[in-house]
């Protein structure tokens, strides 16, 4: 009888010994949506029709056709990409094999790599067993009932939901949100031969104070009778051997293979990987397995983090099952490639896989580029630990990602899941289980918890702690960068002080970008990007589509800056261990939640380059703090520079440069610093800048550059003038409508400030769209401002075509005005609106009206001009523009029209 084997025994990998027959091919199929094969003896029968496995129904065109259309933008196009077919329930896979004369009175396995959820294997009509997992291979040991000759292999998929471990289905084991709930076999589909008496897997873990490791090597004797054998471990040169007593069943051996002096260790930098060889000569037969493993250990001393004893600091990603062409994770190395590349080569080192653990390809891709890891359980829910089959799954599910996945040196950190809410007592329990049978990880009881009383402050268990905020304050920009005005000198000091374990900050930066609607001929697999084209063709009926290219680009710049101000802060703080993106990359599902630098695929949006991107996200970071983005031309710019330090070693002999630039490139000022040891860490001060701005006097955009060697970062400051000269005498500045109008019937030019308690629109907000407007609809909702740099209206207000942080206070102090019911007209400053709604907004319009020439701006230009010098400027640059000859508006509004722009 088929059977499935304990968990201890779950590992296999092919040795010299093995022989494996691939089951790659065509195989029958049959669909059961009434779950009636079982009762009818499908298993007995034959099936008419044919795919490829490995594979799935999606990628073979079978299911239910999607009745979806994009001809409405509505919640449920939105959501998430749509499945051109889908199907849950059970389905039905046979074929015939043949199994040769050589495998007689041997021990036969098959291998299913990875399945959702649930499979039952028949042989010739005969039942075999069961098994479930999302996340391990589904392994039967199947010695018993493959003979020599042919018969007939069925097994039985049923993808629907067996466990209650994910609200609304969005962890990322299990979810139509990233990956879909498909249906089929993937990865390694297999029979494998072995001897009766064999290996049937081995762990390894590293001691790095003795140079060894010591090595358990599990047999399975399914002979019959007691053996006696010889075990021989092989690895880096040095082999160890011992005799051993093989009793029937299972049996557990030890080894130490002692490295010494010439031992190699594996982190980020030098990701060694040594291959262990593992033999066995029992009875008349040998047998063989391998397994790789690196020299690695990862520890909390000081609540920091370090690997092998030197601090390391984790720049991370999310990695939510997001592969929109096959709906599935890639099974092999070259799609895993793909990810940890681009992840590199924007400067992280750390990916966090959210609710969910990849396959074995994607672990050995990142042992061989060095990447550290995080591996959590299937589960994101707020029922931890109150259904017992439930939690007997995820303590199997748990014990199989030890098993299978533990040897692998990039699989450092493990999380019980994703904001966990529950009984705590059965996560510690949990936690404390598996460090005690596997110390090769650090462990954490949940990544962040908004349940009260927990996600402030790390549970008894964690060796290290994820959160968006301490019982002392917020750890990411997200919280704060709507309220408080910009400080480059920022950091986490206070927030994170006496923590008594590592902090890693939780999914910083979640800024919306507009989405690249040239994305959606890339959609040429299982999935069909409605969203996207239901917001194009929504964005074609409003005469908005000719603006997505800069919607895309101003919206994606901005939240890069935005990006880059969350990854400083956290570099700039001691007690800080790393941060987890969210989101390098895009997520087409969970509300169309397109937050990342790169597209789905993994590939450049044009937003910002790699070696952009690593100037503030690298092994070594140049970090300036100063106190604010505007400055008039009366002040000193000031500055401490500094650096974060997490490459190899110590740097020195470098003098740090410095360099003061305006946008023309002319450079105004420079200077060196002291040289000095920058040892490994962060908050290594470098030494001060000083600049006074006197000799500045027009509006300028400065750029500050400071280089430690090889290493540059760089930020953008704005000076105004401390005195305006020429004040515009032609123009009438006023908050009231009726005077506006008034002046206006008499021919004059006016520039219309209403107070923003009297306009209609959206309240002003610096900060873009939070993670989705459909997954949180409820939020003001924009995506920054879009305006033409050359525009004469700016000539005096220095600004890129999108926000950055001289806009902070003028949009803060701002209601956003919907234009919608106005003729179609070119705003100075448009706002763009979020995806979801697509309204026509601004801050600053010009119009004819009555016989008069008008600007109206509902950025405020009138409360304390002496104190925001970025308004006083915009306003005088406003009505510079409005008294000269280029000032003719196009578009002629009523009076009607702009009362209709207010209560």
């Amino acid at each position: 009888m088929f059977r499935r084997l304990i968990i201890i025994l779950l590992l296999s990998s092919t040795g010299a010994m093995a022989q494996t027959m691939p089951l790659a091919g065509k195989w029958q199929y049959r669909l059961d949506p009434e779950d009636k094969g079982v009762k009818e003896q499908w298993f007995s029968q034959v099936f008419t029709q044919t795919l490829q496995l490995p594979g799935t129904l999606d990628d073979a065109g079978i299911g239910q056709a999607t009745a979806l259309t994009p001809d409405s933008l509505n919640k449920e196009i939105l959501l998430m990409l749509t499945r051109k077919h889908a199907y849950t329930g059970p389905a039905w896979y046979a074929r015939e094999v043949t199994i040769p004369a050589s495998w007689r009175n041997k021990s036969i396995q098959l291998t299913l790599e990875r399945v959702l959820w649930n499979t039952r294997v028949w042989v010739d009509g005969r039942e075999c067993g069961a098994d479930e997992s999302l996340i391990a291979p589904h392994r039967f040991s199947a010695t018993t009932v493959f003979t020599p000759g042919k018969h007939r292999l069925v097994i039985r998929v049923d993808n629907r939901k067996r466990y209650d471990m994910s609200t609304r289905d969005m962890a990322h084991a299990y979810t139509n949100g990233t990956q879909i709930i498909w249906n089929g076999l993937i990865g390694k589909l297999q029979l494998e031969a072995r001897n009766k008496i064999h290996i049937a897997q081995t762990q390894v873990y590293p001691d790095l104070a003795s140079r060894s490791a010591r090595v358990r090597v599990q047999v399975k004797n399914e002979s019959g009778a007691a053996s006696k054998g010889q075990i021989s471990v092989t690895a880096g040169g040095k082999t160890q051997t011992m005799n051993a007593e093989l009793p029937g069943g299972a049996s557990s051996h030890e080894l130490t293979l002692q490295f010494g002096p010439d031992m190699k260790t594996w982190d980020e930098f030098h990701p060694h990987v040594y291959t262990l060889q593992t033999t066995l000569a029992a009875g008349n037969g040998k047998d063989a397995h391998r397994t790789t493993f690196g020299m690695r250990e990862v520890t909390n001393k000081n609540a920091l983090l370090q690997v092998n004893g030197k601090r390391i600091f984790l720049r991370g990603t999310l990695e939510c099952n997001i592969f929109p062409l096959t709906g599935h994770p890639p099974m092999d190395r070259k799609g895993w490639l793909k990810v940890f590349s681009s992840a590199k080569a924007y400067g992280l080192n750390h990916l966090r896989f959210h609710s969910w653990c990849p396959p074995t390809a994607a672990f050995e891709v990142a042992d061989s580029m060095g990447f550290y890891l995080q591996v959590e359980l299937p589960f994101w829910n707020k029922n931890a630990g109150k259904d017992d089959a439930m939690n007997t799954w995820l303590e199997s599910e748990a014990e199989r990602i030890s098993v299978e996945y533990g040897n692998h040196p990039s699989f450092c950190f493990w999380s019980m899941g994703n904001e966990l809410e529950g009984d705590f007592s059965w996560l510690e329990k949990i936690v404390a289980s598996l460090k005690e049978s596997d110390p090769r990880h650090l462990y954490t009881t949940t990544t962040f918890s908004f349940q009260r009383d927990h996600g402030k402050w790390p549970e008894p268990g964690d060796d290290f702690f994820i959160t968006q905020y301490t019982r002392k304050g917020w750890v990411r920009g997200q919280g704060i960068f709507n309220s408080i005005p910009p400080s480059f000198a920022t950091d986490y000091t206070k927030e994170t002080d006496s923590l008594p374990v590592p902090l890693i900050t939780h999914e910083i930066g979640q800024y919306s970008v507009f989405p690249n609607l040239e994305e959606i001929k890339k959609y040429t697999g299982v999935l069909d990007p409605l969203n996207f084209k239901a917001i194009r063709k929504d964005m074609e009926r409003k005469g908005l589509l000719h603006l997505a290219p800069q919607y895309l680009k101003a919206s994606g710049r901005f939240a890069a800056n935005l990006y880059k101000e969350e990854i400083e802060r956290a570099l700039k703080t001691r007690n800080f261990s790393g941060f987890q993106l969210l989101d390098l990359h895009d997520f087409p599902g969970q509300g169309t939640a397109l937050i990342g630098i790169l597209d789905a695929f993994w590939d450049s949006k044009g937003l910002v380059t790699p070696a952009q991107h690593r100037m503030y996200c690298s092994a070594v970071v140049p970090l300036l703090r100063f106190d604010k983005a505007a400055y008039t031309n009366n002040e000193t710019f000031t500055a401490t520079a500094e650096a974060a330090n997490f490459s190899e070693s110590a740097i020195s002999g470098v003098s740090p440069e410095w360099t003061v630039n305006t946008s023309a490139g002319a450079v105004i000022a420079a200077g060196k610093l002291s040289a000095g040891q920058i040892p490994l860490g962060n908050g290594h001060t470098l030494g001060s800048i000083s600049v006074p701005l006197n000799k500045i006097q027009a509006a300028s955009e400065l750029t500050i550059t400071l280089r430690i060697g090889q290493h540059r970062n760089e930020w953008r400051i704005w000076v105004y003038p401390e005195t305006l000269a020429g004040q515009p005498s032609s123009v009438h500045y006023t908050r009231s409508l009726p005077e506006a109008m008034q002046w206006l019937n008499e021919g004059k030019t006016v520039l219309l400030n209403p107070d923003t308690a009297s306009l209609k629109g959206v309240e002003g907000r610096f900060a873009p769209v939070f993670w989705s407007p459909v997954h949180f609809p409820s939020q003001p909702g924009t995506m920054g401002i879009l305006c033409d740099p050359e525009h004469p209206a700016l000539a005096n207000f220095p600004t890129a075509s999108y926000s950055d942080w001289q806009w902070w206070d003028l949009i803060t102090s701002s209601k956003t005005m919907v234009i919608d019911s106005l003729p179609r007209l070119t705003p100075v400053v448009r706002v763009m609106d979020n995806f979801f709604k697509n309204r026509k907004m601004a801050n600053v319009i010009e119009a004819r009206v009555g016989k008069g020439k008008l600007i109206i701006t509902s950025l405020d230009l009138s409360r304390d001009l002496d104190k925001r010098p970025a308004a006083r400027q915009l306003r005088f640059s406003l009505e510079k523009y409005m008294q000269g000859s280029a000032f003719k508006p196009a578009v002629a509004l009523t009076e009607k029209q702009l009362r209709g722009l207010m209560k």
